[in-house]
């Protein structure tokens, strides 16, 4: 998997050691952080593109996060998408917890669904929401869910 940071610039470590050494820069200049991960997809003729982000927000001073973008030719329901979204994002999530376990660090999993049922997303929202709190995470949903609505959707081309 290949992941980026937001001004392009590759990340070389496995992204679980990326992860850590953010949380020891950090946490030595006294910052604490909380993470928030997330998934945007946008289809595009017969492509379907996902990014998944990694945000870090340092408490009353700004944040940052790291990018990873794939594609499909799969072509998905609109609720098949919205969970393989959530998913990516689980994988990630799944992947660095045990990061953010020892570290003491908050984590949620953003998804990229709409709370009001007027919206097609929100087909996928039980299900969802099931899946990341099942996964033991933190749940966050459109509204409050910046890191996919937002951070992801401004980086999927």
């Amino acid at each position: 998997m290949l992941w980026r940071k937001f001004n392009g610039d590759s990340i070389q470590l496995p992204i679980k050691e990326a992860v850590e050494q953010v949380i020891k820069k950090e946490s030595h200049q006294g910052s604490k952080l909380k993470v928030c991960i997330g998934t945007d997809s946008q289809v595009k003729g017969k492509e379907t593109e996902f990014a998944t982000v990694i945000v870090f927000l340092r408490e009353g001073a700004g944040g940052f996060m790291f990018i990873h973008n794939d594609k499909t030719n799969h072509q998905y329901s609109i609720k098949e998408r919205m969970l393989v979204e959530v998913a990516k994002s689980i994988e990630i999530a799944y992947e660095l917890c045990g990061l953010f376990t020892t570290y003491h660090i908050d984590m949620e999993v953003h998804a990229d669904i709409n709370t009001n049922p007027q919206f097609k997303s929100n087909e996928a929202l039980r299900e969802a929401m099931g899946y990341i709190l099942g996964m033991g995470f933190a749940f966050k949903a459109k509204p409050e869910a910046f890191a996919s609505s937002c951070c992801a959707n401004k980086v999927v081309n």
